[in-house]
């Protein structure tokens, strides 16, 4: 199926709203019916099948609210977008909450309604990968698992989608769990070597010695157990793209062999002597400040600038709140796939407290979130007692005091609360800046590892899967 088969219908009385929908649609072959109002709205529904309908909230006589109604009652197949332009959380909730796929706020570009449209399409299964975006985002785009459609995202997009075309180096900066990985893999996928290999190292979880060997390769009998010659990621990754992660996590002197590679294109495996030619597209990524680790001593200037060439800077989750429901929606999808479960809705206290969270673990702690309450579940929705109780208690209603002794009380369980909660919130900082190590996590704050666990098991912190694993070695 191409995209000229899909019709999109635009309910919104304002035409020039509608033409510039029909414009920016029309440019990537969608076949775009337009109707003023609900009414004529639902005429052109019982005459023809649409795919994906964009319905103004704010229209003369009936509301836009009806007709998600009828639509998601009558027509399931049909995605429905939201437009309006009083935006809000609220706005947002209610909208998924009625039955919409997402939401998008005037003024918005072309980019983001047609980025929208195709992940609508996506979600049910309508729309292969890749697909195209219209002139400002152009070419042939693959975003794989990265659901956004903020305005932070888009800027990444964009940038994403100027430099896959060039060999130009690049760093990646972002806290922990915001999907450094996926956007390396992005600019791989969109680049001219997409057809060669992506070989991902992670500079955090090898030791000096063995992360050399691994990038460098080694000859027999470099060192003890060399039994054999093996080939070293330079060299797996020719023609394709390197990317390593944690950079700043790479030693001094590795770092110094690192900025060779990039100068000369060559390297020497451990143990050689005859240096090696390298084709590589270099791409990095770190959660730290390497401009203060310059200041400090601690990361080589001469080799900052080297990857400091185009930086893409990934905003936490906290920062781009308005994706939240869409990368619900998403991993509410693949987690029905995977247990053969119908799938799920959030109830609107349920989306309101995972709004309201400021998420310091980012996309990865809500996709864990997300699977443990999808677990939890007992109805067909998400429940506020189905999130772990440091979600939920955000919008825990508080009984009205009625006395002092209510007042003294109800100031002992703030205060206790408070707390607990900036006690938690360090605790899972200081996680997640350690890459989810408990060992490292408790070193770094001079406590034991038994000690930091007891804070692990009192706030029934989840470890990711295989952190777990790995905090067991």
């Amino acid at each position: 199926m191409t995209a000229k088969e899909f019709h999109i219908l635009v309910v919104d009385d304002e035409e020039v709203v509608q033409e510039a929908c029909r414009r920016s649609l029309s440019s990537q072959g969608y076949i775009v019916h337009k109707a003023m109002n609900v009414d004529e709205a639902l005429e052109k529904l019982a005459q023809q099948f649409f795919d994906v309908v964009t319905v103004d909230l704010v229209m003369p006589r009936r509301s836009g609210s009806e007709l998600i109604k009828v639509i998601h009652d009558q027509y399931p197949t049909t995605q429905i977008i939201v437009i309006t332009g009083y935006a809000s959380i609220n706005t947002a909730v209610e909208s998924i909450k009625g039955g919409a796929f997402d939401y998008l706020s005037k003024p918005f570009t072309p980019a983001e309604l047609t980025m929208t449209v195709k992940k609508a399409l996506e979600e049910r299964g309508q729309m292969p990968a890749p697909y195209s975006f219209d002139h400002a985002l152009p070419n042939e785009l693959i975003f794989g698992n990265i659901i956004a459609n903020s305005a932070p995202m888009m800027d990444v997009f964009k940038l994403v989608s100027k430099v896959a075309a060039t060999d130009t180096t690049v760093l990646i900066i972002g806290e922990s769990g915001t999907g450094k990985e996926l956007v390396a893999r992005s600019i791989h996928k969109n680049s001219n070597r997409k057809d060669n290999k992506f070989v991902t190292v992670d500079c955090l979880s090898l030791t000096s010695s063995l992360l050399e060997s691994e990038l460098f390769g080694h000859v027999k009998g470099s060192f003890t157990g060399a039994t054999a010659s093996k080939a070293g990621f330079f060299e797996v990754a020719d023609q394709g793209t390197l990317f390593l992660d944690e950079i700043g996590d790479l030693n001094f002197d590795l770092q110094g062999k690192l900025l060779r590679v990039i100068q000369e294109h060559k390297y020497i495996p451990v143990g050689g002597t005859k240096a090696r030619e390298t084709d590589i597209r270099l791409i990095t990524a770190t959660n730290k400040n390497l401009k203060k680790m310059v200041e400090t001593g601690t990361f080589r200037e001469d080799l900052f600038y080297r990857l400091y060439v185009v930086p893409i800077f990934l905003p936490p989750l906290r920062e781009r709140k308005e994706d939240l429901p869409l990368l619900v929606n998403h991993f509410l999808a693949k987690l029905s796939e995977r247990h053969h479960r119908p799938r799920c809705r959030m109830s609107e206290m349920t989306m309101k407290c995972l709004l309201a969270y400021h998420w310091p673990g980012n996309v990865r702690e809500l996709e864990n979130t997300i699977e443990r309450s999808f677990i939890s579940a007992e109805g067909p929705d998400i429940q506020k007692a189905d999130l772990p109780e440091s979600i939920s208690h955000l919008h825990t209603d508080i009984e009205e005091p009625r006395t002092m002794e209510d007042i003294k009380r109800l100031k002992k369980r703030l205060r206790d609360k408070a707390v607990e909660d900036m006690e938690k919130d360090f605790i899972i900082k200081t996680l997640a800046a350690s890459n989810w190590n408990v060992g490292r996590a408790a070193s770094s704050i001079g406590i034991q590892r038994t000690n930091f666990y007891k804070f692990i098991n009192k706030y029934n912190i989840k470890l990711p899967k295989s952190d777990e694993d790995a905090n067991e070695d």
